[in-house]
């Protein structure tokens, strides 16, 4: 990391530490998914054994479409796709570990919208997850980050609104109040 991104890092904490001092209930990605769409997820069917590697049925569908060749009305089909989201989240306060999938940036790479995502390289090299596993946030100060591989702590005010991004659809949005680096 430079000097100069130390210290727009260390200056956004120092303007964002107001937003520490508000109760962010700290929650995982799963908490964002019902119940049978986890279900779904963790307990894949014994069809999936069976679609060859790089078939068509093993292919990322484009934003908002299903995986080819895949039964559209399995529980597990439909949990790879699934927006269905949970209502107590909306418009709440919370902190999130995640990943930054940059959207908008300025001259000096200053990212003010993206995507977080629950691991590293979604949405970029790998497929992107359900739309209910990820947030679409908007960042006023914005960050600088020295590697997309750097996971945060994101906290602010969370949203059930579906927003469709060259990327990926989100079922999420987040007014982002504080970004620090993820420490366990």
């Amino acid at each position: 990391m430079t000097a100069r991104q130390i210290c727009l890092l260390w200056l956004g904490c120092l303007f964002s530490l107001g937003a520490w001092g508000q109760d962010y209930q700290t929650i995982e990605w799963p908490e964002l998914m019902p119940e049978q769409d986890l279900e779904a997820l963790l307990n894949p069917p014994e069809w999936i054994s069976e679609v060859p590697e790089g078939g068509e049925g093993d292919q990322a569908p484009a934003t908002g479409g299903g995986f080819a060749g895949l039964p559209e009305d399995d529980p597990y089909s439909k949990a790879l796709r699934s927006a269905k989201t949970i209502p107590a989240f909306d418009n709440t306060n919370i902190r999130i570990p995640g990943f930054v999938v940059p959207l908008v940036f300025d001259d000096e790479q200053r990212i003010t919208e993206f995507l977080l995502v629950p691991f590293f390289g979604a949405c970029i090299h790998l497929p992107p997850p359900p739309p209910n596993q990820v947030i679409y946030a908007k960042f006023e100060q914005g960050i600088v980050l020295d590697a997309l591989y750097d996971p945060f702590w994101v906290s602010g005010k969370l949203s059930i609104d579906m927003i469709e991004t060259d990327l990926s659809q989100a079922a999420y949005q987040m007014v982002v109040a504080a970004m620090a680096p993820y420490t366990e």
